[in-house]
């Protein structure tokens, strides 16, 4: 790699910037704690296996990764992806804990290959309305996974849509305090991010929860708390397989990748985008890497970003990779020093602040704008909205870039094309239908087509040079190929094909702004020999006069009666 695009370390904010983003820390570190224990659930393997892969993988972010505000570490649907894994396949010679770690370690290293062939550029195919759509299809899946948290009820384990619909069917299974408890905290939540937009708002919710339920007595009327944290250093070191095991293990460790990375990538741009930051997809590759890597060695599981975590350090005001250093060490302090404060958070509360996380990834605005711009890419966001929530992260995606590719092939197979003439006073050549005093030259038809000619769109192009030719009926007709950036074989052979069906009706066929990689491609195909040299012209100008002085002198006017 080039020595000037190596990683480097972030370099300390200004004093005030580093305030803000400590803060931010201890508020993110107050919550992830108790999610990172929930999500090691979901993984099925013990709780210090999920901290320390936190703990880790925000040290690994710190120094590698390229976006100001991501918060890695275990993330739900990765952690479900690893739970699914470890129930149905166990490495040979490896404990469940041992295959969790190989698994990690396979993930980081998919990721570092990646990262080293530079697949990094498979991330442009995320666009506006997929980065739009995604975040609010991770904002209503975060919001619908707390309906067993916020409402104290007793839901059966499933996908976040299937527990939400279980509990509306089960209305009688809401536990009131804990519903009013969480409610509560959204309130002071909502009212206080209006008064106080860049205070420590959720900490300060928590807080206040905290203390309403310890006076109240509410723990005694079954409002749950975060209880007891458990503890234990890290076992470091390779797990001790002798293999890497299934197949199953390997495809599960690509599919964790694939969705981590876009994870990654859509979360880190989507909070950049906000701030005027920027994200190095390839980088977050390698930062990914490490920190699977990272996470297998002290006997984690895989890790990714978290949405959730990443709006809440974004909502209290952190604005550089110094935020996650800060949580780092503020979710330490929690679990070594402050074990008896954080167990006494309220779950409900902690609930709440996952919903009032997810309805600040919901940028409503935004998705106005794409509606006044084009409708066709509002329904690209709102289909990975619902395929992100419905059928899965990264199926959500894949359906949303599917469409994202058919609109394109789509605009491309049904280019803008032009009839291009003069207009008084203005240089060059325009087309006709941009002015009303545009006139196209007497006997030359100029004509543009507005995208690479390929297969999808050679039929397209013959059939309306085929009608420009009729309405305009020229001597010579005048392909301008300034915007036709590709042509394939197919679009040779409708080439070969326009010009010998204009030979046949007596008409020229002629080039201009043939650029030198497009007569590369066309030359072994016969058609640019067959067209000959002598009307293949470098500009419009030198065709036009080629043409003027192959017309001969226009005749004077007719003599008056």
């Amino acid at each position: 790699m080039n020595a000037s695009r190596r990683p480097r370390g972030p370099r300390p904010p200004g004093g005030r910037v580093l305030r803000r983003d400590v803060l931010a820390g201890i508020t993110v570190a107050a919550y992830l704690v108790p999610q990172v224990l929930a999500y090691a659930g979901l993984a099925r393997m013990p709780p210090e296996a999920g901290l320390w892969a936190a703990f880790v993988a925000l040290a690994v972010y710190f120094v590698v990764g390229s976006s100001p505000q991501l918060s890695v570490g275990p993330e739900s649907t990765t952690a479900l992806m690893t739970g699914a894994a470890l129930a149905s396949i166990t490495a040979p010679g490896a404990s469940t804990r041992d295959t969790a770690a190989l698994l990690a370690l396979a993930v980081g290293a998919v990721c570092l290959l990646a990262w080293a062939g530079g697949l990094g550029f498979l991330s442009d195919l995320l666009s506006k309305p997929v980065l739009v759509g995604y975040m609010a299809g991770i904002a209503g899946l975060m919001i619908l996974s707390q309906a067993g948290r916020a409402t104290g009820a007793d839901v059966p384990d499933g996908d976040p849509l299937a527990e939400a619909w279980w509990l509306a069917q089960h209305p009688s299974a809401i536990h009131g305090p804990t519903l009013a408890v969480c409610l509560g905290t959204l309130a002071v939540l909502l009212l206080g991010a209006r008064l106080w937009p860049t205070g420590p708002v959720p900490l300060a919710g928590m807080l206040a929860a905290t203390l309403a339920v310890s006076v109240a007595g509410l723990s005694d009327d079954g409002v749950a708390v975060v209880g007891t944290l458990p503890f234990a250093l890290p076992t470091v070191g390779l797990p001790s397989v002798s293999s890497l095991g299934s197949w199953a293990l390997l495809t599960t460790a690509l599919a964790i990748a694939v969705v981590g990375f876009t994870d990654n990538v859509l979360t880190g741009r989507a909070f950049a985008a906000r701030h005027g930051d920027r994200v190095d997809a390839r980088r977050e590759l390698l930062a990914l890497g490490a920190a699977n890597i990272a996470a297998g060695a002290v006997h984690g599981f895989p890790v990714s970003s978290s949405g959730s975590r990443t709006a809440i350090a974004d909502a209290v005001g952190g604005r550089t990779r110094w935020t996650g250093l800060a949580t780092l060490g503020a979710a330490l302090l929690l679990v070594v020093a402050l074990r008896p404060v954080l167990a006494r958070f309220p779950d409900a509360a902690l609930a709440a602040v996952v919903v009032y996380a997810g309805l600040r990834l919901v940028d409503v605005p935004e998705f106005a704008r794409i509606a006044r711009y084009r409708r066709a890419e509002l329904l690209i966001a709102l289909a990975t909205t619902f395929g992100v929530v419905v059928v899965g992260v990264l199926e959500g995606v894949l359906v949303a870039v599917s469409l994202s590719l058919v609109d394109v092939l789509r605009r491309v197979a049904r280019p803008h094309d032009a009839v291009e003439g003069l207009v008084p006073d203005l240089a060059g050549m325009h087309d006709v239908d941009d002015y009303d005093d545009a006139e196209a030259v007497p006997g030359l038809l100029v004509y543009r087509y507005d995208a690479p000619l390929f297969f999808a769109n050679a039929e397209n192009f013959l059939s309306r040079v085929r009608e420009s030719v009729v309405a305009y009926d020229p001597e010579w007709v005048l392909l301008n190929f300034e915007a036709m950036g590709e042509v394939d074989l197919t679009g040779a052979d409708a080439l070969e094909t326009l010009r010998a069906e204009l030979a046949e009706q007596g008409v020229v066929l002629a080039i201009a702004r043939l650029k030198q990689d497009q007569r590369d491609v066309l030359q072994p195909s016969g058609v640019l020999q067959r067209i000959g040299a002598e009307h293949i012209f470098p500009t419009l100008p030198t065709a036009l006069d080629a043409y003027r002085a192959a017309s001969g002198p226009t005749p004077p006017p007719s003599a008056a009666p």
